[in-house]
């Protein structure tokens, strides 16, 4: 059985495997032994920045024996080819999100898990921001009172900075744009906070003059399964924006950050904001919460290593994963039918 540090593999070496690889060396319980990419040139320079050795070939990493587990970082619509050979070699899988491009590659990715005898978790990190797991204390605790609605957003300025040679221009590596991209974390924060989403009604648009095939505005409402509401709200062409509004009869809780340090989580705290506004009272009686820092990509690696050491399921599951990108594709159907499924009804998620 692995035994902490588990030794793995990182797959990928863009952008995200760097943030990946701090967080990994920030933590005790994982240990990344080497790296692998397709383009040689870049696969030296990041062994060269991160310390990190490289691997010639990625059969030289699944073939040995001596590492537990590989973490993706690649292009999306990579996830299930690569999920499919890690798994086959017997190594346990941390995927970035989302689980993969399609519903259907996800649930082949989540079916790996038990046919393989692996475990597989995908990085839905938002849920892990310290003020959204203080969120979800307040919920537990009753201090907003019976919760009715939970309201997201997250928006930046990635649709004005596209190109056609990015692959977030093509619908085909990246559905929906800004909604497959930075959306679907909020979809997963809605299921932490409210449970599990049963009907979604979504609206797109394309605004920016970049021209890409993706949409980069949206508005999603949701029906939760015990019957309260909430919306996702996603902008590509906004200055960056993160908040999360949870509604109750006792009171409303408001949390956000400045996701300008999305990529340096031990910064998230600084500029963040949380109060609660209890019933009755005004903006002026809002009482501000002091949120305490934290590291969202070393947490979910540590979960990644607990759920293999010690053999339990973690919150980020490939099954969890699928969840959330069922929500995206369900938005994709509604918006492609004014808002509605087949039929009139709203898309389920």
């Amino acid at each position: 059985m692995p035994q902490y540090p588990v030794r793995a593999a990182l797959l990928g070496v863009g952008a995200w495997a760097r943030v990946l690889a701090k967080a990994a060396a920030q933590s005790d319980k994982i240990a990344l032994t080497c790296c692998f990419g397709r383009n040689p040139d870049r696969t030296a320079a990041f062994s060269r920045e991160t310390r990190i050795p490289a691997r010639k070939t990625l059969d030289s990493v699944l073939e040995d024996g001596s590492i537990d587990a590989v973490m993706l970082a690649l292009p999306n619509d990579a996830h299930l080819e690569f999920a499919r050979l890690a798994a086959q070699a017997g190594k346990h899988i941390y995927v970035e999100k989302p689980v993969a491009n399609t519903l259907e590659d996800g649930l082949r990715v989540a079916d790996l898990e038990s046919a393989r005898g692996i475990r597989i978790v995908v990085g839905h990190c938002a849920r892990l921001l310290s003020g959204n797991r203080l969120l979800r204390e307040m919920i537990d605790g009753g201090q907003l009172g019976h919760v009715s609605q939970v309201e997201a957003n997250f928006s930046n300025d990635r649709g004005l900075r596209l190109s056609p040679q990015d692959w977030r221009w093509y619908r085909s590596s990246a559905p929906g744009g800004a909604l497959s991209q930075i959306a679907i974390h909020q979809f997963d924060v809605l299921r932490f906070l409210g449970g599990n989403i049963a009907t979604v009604s979504a609206s797109s648009a394309r605004q920016s003059p970049a021209g890409a095939e993706v949409e980069d505005q949206w508005l999603i409402t949701v029906t939760f399964a015990d019957g309260k509401l909430g919306t996702v709200i996603s902008n590509w062409t906004s200055p960056e924006t993160y908040n999360v509004r949870v509604t109750g009869d006792a009171g409303l809780a408001f949390y956000e950050i400045d996701p300008k340090h999305w990529g340096e989580p031990d910064r998230l705290h600084e500029n963040a904001r949380l109060y609660v506004q209890r019933r009755g009272t005004g903006i002026g009686a809002r009482l501000g919460v002091d949120v305490p820092p934290g590291n969202m990509f070393r947490e979910e690696l540590n979960l990644f290593a607990d759920s293999i050491v010690l053999g339990r399921e973690c919150e980020l599951s490939a099954e969890n994963g699928c969840q959330a990108l069922a929500a995206v594709w369900a938005s994709i159907q509604s918006a492609a039918n004014a808002g509605a499924a087949p039929g009139g009804r709203p898309a389920r998620g």
